[in-house]
């Protein structure tokens, strides 16, 4: 059985982020909300408690009863959690002179407490808190200090139970990595949580699932659906059949490309040439949740009626990954919304769901998927909404607009490769604005559209930041452009971060 670390989520943002950092050490773990600890799980190593946006002091603070877990298990506590820990025993928590915010430094610290294992005095970590702990119950030890903040971190005497008041999963917590390390080594962990470690346990699952039933699953060219296609080729074989629909919002020759990359794998693939039916269905529509809901529902027309012209299909395929998982729950357990692939298709189409990268990260995802020999071509590309061009051409959308945006999209996208520009961006595209202006080409005065190059950096897409693109390169991608595609005469970059605009326009 795999092992595992329990995190007990209190509703802090940066939750996933220590998960992450966890896998990223080769540990499995899951995310738990604060009040449904998994009792009597024997793969149970160790527990982290997350931060949270409450104060222990607040009516409504999340709370967990600690007897269970304390003693029984190595605890860490981060943040809300070392302060939970300090104030369920005793001690006293208050709001800090001022907001503890930003870097600061461990002073006196204990380099003989494992936790601390070559992690020596004058490290850089990153607090973010409103309240601290004033008052430390007797059997609290303090293990380091900053400047500001004396309880910076504490041990349990008698119990290997610890607290940290600043946040070890950021980047700007230098030795941050190598102290959730230390708390693994505490916790006895193997940490053989590998990309090959889980394709060999996730082929063996579905195979003794799935027998000889057969499955279907939607196509969308991105990793997350590929990675599943593969797996699931890998364990069943003839008995995948795969469904890439093509809306007519794709980027250029991305539909003919990517069915040949499928098939090139061995993948069984229906493709679906679905243009037509987009376009007159979206036809003067400009209203982007509109588009939406209509571009959702067109795809779900369509793969279901591909579907019925299968036989004995019993399992639907789908790309769902672990923060979709996640998100899809508050910490109090109630549905907030729905993160399946293809809303509505199990319930229409009388299917169960199978989805082999519900406990995966991006991040892990394009691991196995380079573990599975898949192309970098597939695995590295840019995130692209389900709605693709749909919802970057702002307005209503015509085949006219269609090509303008290809072909400008083309340009831009071919240009970052061979700059060397792609792969050190989160995410890239061009948009189409419903704006047209004066410009002159030759003799002539035109009155022609305008595009919008977007270029972001990020980790996870919560937070974005633009990307500060060569001066000479932004030139020759709006000179190609201007020159090469008809219909268009300005080209603009948006240098606007995520928040307060968002990386899509719609």
């Amino acid at each position: 059985m795999q092992e595992k670390i329990i995190i007990l989520d209190y509703g802090s943002q940066t939750t996933q982020l220590i998960g992450r950092r966890i896998r990223e050490l080769n540990m499995y773990c899951e995310i738990a909300p604060y009040n449904k600890f998994p009792e009597n799980d024997p793969t149970v190593k160790g527990v982290i408690l997350s931060g949270s946006p409450y104060s222990v002091n607040d009516v409504n603070a999340f709370k967990t009863n600690l007897s269970g877990i304390r003693k029984k298990y190595p605890v860490l506590g981060i943040c809300y959690g070392a302060q939970y820990l300090a104030y369920s025993s005793g001690g006293k928590v208050e709001p800090a002179g001022s907001r503890e915010y930003g870097r600061a430094h461990l002073s006196k610290l204990n380099e003989n407490n494992p936790l601390f294992k070559n992690i020596k005095a004058g490290t850089q970590v990153w607090m973010s808190h409103g309240d601290t702990i004033t008052a430390l119950p007797e059997t609290f030890q303090v293990i380091a200090s900053t400047d500001d903040v004396k309880a910076a971190a504490f041990n349990i005497a008698g119990e290997p139970t610890w607290g940290v008041q600043f946040h070890p999963e950021v980047f700007h917590t230098e030795d941050g990595v190598k102290l959730l390390d230390n708390f693994l080594n505490i916790c006895g962990c193997a940490k053989d949580w590998t990309p090959a470690s889980f394709i060999e346990s996730a082929v063996e699952d579905l195979k003794k699932r799935l027998g000889n039933d057969k499955v279907i699953l939607a196509l969308s060219g991105g990793v997350d659906s590929s990675v599943t296609a593969v797996l699931l080729n890998k364990a069943i074989g003839k008995n995948l059949t795969c469904i890439f629909v093509d809306h007519g919002l794709l980027r250029k020759n991305e539909f003919e490309n990517v069915l040949k990359a499928y098939e090139n794998m061995g993948l069984n693939v229906i493709g679906v040439d679905a243009r037509s039916k987009f376009y007159k269905e979206l036809e003067r529509v400009a209203d982007p949740e509109t588009k939406r809901k209509i571009i959702g529902k067109g795809f779900i027309d369509v793969f279901d009626e591909e579907a019925h012209k299968l036989k004995d299909i019993k399992w639907l395929g789908q790309g769902t990954i672990y923060p979709d998982v996640i998100e899809s729950l508050s910490i109090t357990g109630t549905v907030i919304k729905s993160h399946h692939n293809v809303g509505g298709l199990p319930e229409k189409m009388n299917l169960r769901l199978i989805e082999p990268l519900r406990l995966l990260f991006k991040d892990e995802v394009r691991r196995v998927g380079y573990e599975l020999g898949m192309p970098k071509n597939l695995i590295a590309r840019h995130p692209f909404p389900g709605p693709g061009l749909g919802i970057r051409i702002l307005g209503d959308i015509t085949p006219e607009k269609v090509r303008i945006l290809q072909e400008a999209d083309d340009i831009y996208m071919t240009l970052m490769r061979e700059w060397d520009l792609y792969d050190k961006v989160w995410q890239a595209g061009a948009i189409l604005l419903p704006i047209r202006s004066v410009g002159v080409m030759g003799d002539e005065r035109t009155y022609e559209n305008t595009i919008t190059l977007r270029a972001v950096t990020s980790t996870d897409a919560m937070t974005a930041d633009w990307a500060q693109l060569p001066y000479d390169f932004l030139a020759k991608v709006s000179n190609e452009i201007i020159n090469k595609v008809k219909g268009v005469n300005r080209v603009v970059y948006d240098i606007s971060s995520k928040p307060p605009a968002t990386i899509e326009w719609e």
